[in-house]
């Protein structure tokens, strides 16, 4: 479907020619909207939030095999970074569990609360910097947290509209990681899965990172549809 076809169909005719001069000026098309699927749900999106991407969703379908396979129910996991919170509404709608969504931007919590109200997902909502504003344990940790690298060209329509608190992170796109791995033992119960989405290059620098703070640990790396390594998973041995 072409983003023309996209706003015809879900923008009400009144607001559609409107709709177009947006689009012509670069808008994203779910801006436009307001809304996107996501993993079957509708998840609201301004410029407060990244737009789900499909790779999002592969980590949610790649995690809850891991989940079915590793736990019992209910499991208690946390997003870090959640944004929109399409993770943990696509998660708690999917299998019984107690979910905490952190994020550091209250617009971005507004946004997130909003859809799990709408979504009719109970979810814990915590304002803060990743794992600093926690105080329990957690079966699961799962991100896709900021992973572009400051000097990385990408596309304008990102670039010009997405926030770039969401987008962008240091070390080469790797501080998250980094600022996750090595405070996470501090926050996971002895059987635990980190569950991350990742930047195509960075395979290899995570893994080092996972060796660096969590020795004792299985680390698979994980392709997208377009058999580009994308996912990452830690479990506890």
């Amino acid at each position: 479907m072409t983003d023309t076809e996209y706003l015809k169909k879900y923008l009400p005719p009144s607001l559609l020619k409107q709709g177009l001069e947006k689009l012509k000026q670069g808008l994203p098309v779910q801006y436009i909207v307001g809304s996107t699927n996501f993993y079957g749900y509708e998840i609201k999106v301004n410029k407060n939030v990244l737009i789900p991407r499909f790779e999002t969703e592969e980590l949610v379908e790649k995690t809850l095999g891991y989940i079915q396979k590793l736990f019992t129910y209910p499991v208690a996991i946390v997003d870090l970074g959640t944004g929109s919170g399409c993770i943990a509404i696509a998660l708690k709608k999917q299998i019984k569990a107690n979910i905490t969504a952190v994020d550091i931007s209250s617009k971005a919590l507004e946004v997130a609360k909003e859809n799990a109200l709408v979504n009719d997902a109970d979810i814990e909502f915590l304002r803060g910097n990743m794992l600093d504003v926690l105080t329990k344990k957690y079966d699961v940790i799962i991100s896709n947290p900021p992973y572009i690298s400051e000097n990385e060209e990408i596309m304008d329509i990102v670039k010009n509209n997405e926030p770039k608190e969401a987008l962008y992170a240091p070390n080469n796109g790797l501080f998250y990681y980094e600022e996750i791995l090595k405070k996470a033992h501090k926050y996971l119960k002895t059987k635990y899965l980190i569950a991350f989405e990742i930047g195509y290059k960075q395979a290899s620098s995570i893994q080092k990172l996972v060796l660096t703070y969590l020795q004792n640990s299985k680390i698979v790396i994980e392709k997208d549809l377009q058999g580009r390594d994308r996912f990452v998973f830690v479990e506890s041995i």
